[in-house]
């Protein structure tokens, strides 16, 4: 959030989103809705009035903004009136919008061996495997830890991912024999994948660099993302929940 001082309605917005242990990037998003709002209606948004709601909806499609941006407006602005200012009579007008479904990209399993196997060094290598193998976003991926490899069970566990829930992942033998390389060449310590400073994770944008490198390495012309991994089929992926209070193993 800003360091400038704020009113007291936006801090009662922050502290209900916070009471509720929504995410920084949730709360910044729904701040700069209701501060959008707040400048097309030209006065505080606590004055704001159905039609006043309406005719802002209204103006954000002949905007032609996007049907993504205007659901995630409609979830800021329905927040901040029916849970903020308790009135929720004000937000029925407001109606979320069809968002258009697209085809998604994916790699056929010769394309995935390709990129995997340019992705610049083993921890990389690793890595994409594992966004690929076990199927984990790209933000899950960077926050593994080492204790997080359950080599008995052949598990994976992935902990606070979607949703704010913990999970155990289906680990391969194959995924398996790889992170051990990875384990025993750099030997970390926490993090699985650690970042340029090893008390700190690598970040989801350094995987997304290693992914466009890759890609570029490989030849491949599709659009390419870690995501990208995670749809495309090939390897048997299964989950289920968290239900072991065993200590990991993985050396």
């Amino acid at each position: 959030m800003s360091k400038k001082p704020i009113s007291p309605l936006r801090q009662r917005l922050i502290d209900d989103m916070t009471a509720r242990r929504f995410k920084e990037k949730v709360q910044n998003d729904y701040v700069r809705h209701v501060r959008r709002f707040a400048t097309f209606l030209g006065q505080s948004p606590d004055t704001a009035t159905s039609e006043d709601l309406r005719r802002y909806q209204l103006h954000m499609a002949q905007q032609q903004v996007s049907p993504w941006s205007i659901n995630s407006a409609i979830a800021a602005l329905r927040f901040f009136f029916i849970v903020t200012l308790e009135r929720p009579d004000l937000v029925r007008p407001l109606r979320l919008v069809t968002e258009p479904r697209k085809t998604p990209i994916v790699l056929s399993q010769e394309e995935v061996a390709r990129l995997i196997e340019a992705a610049p060094g083993l921890k990389y290598k690793a890595a994409l495997s594992v966004a690929y193998g076990a199927g984990l976003r790209v933000s899950e991926v960077a926050n593994l830890k080492v204790s997080d490899i359950d080599s008995q069970r052949m598990m994976l566990r992935v902990e606070q991912g979607k949703g704010q829930r913990d999970r155990d992942v289906m680990l391969s033998p194959r995924l398996l024999e790889l992170l051990r390389e990875w384990w025993k060449a750099a030997r970390p310590q926490v993090w699985l994948f650690p970042g340029q400073n090893p008390i700190n994770p690598i970040t989801p944008r350094q995987i997304n660099r290693a992914v466009t490198a890759a890609k570029d390495l490989a030849g491949i012309s599709k659009r390419v993302s870690p995501h990208t991994l995670r749809r495309s089929p090939g390897l048997t992926r299964g989950s289920r929940p968290t239900c072991s209070n065993r200590a990991p193993t993985f050396a």
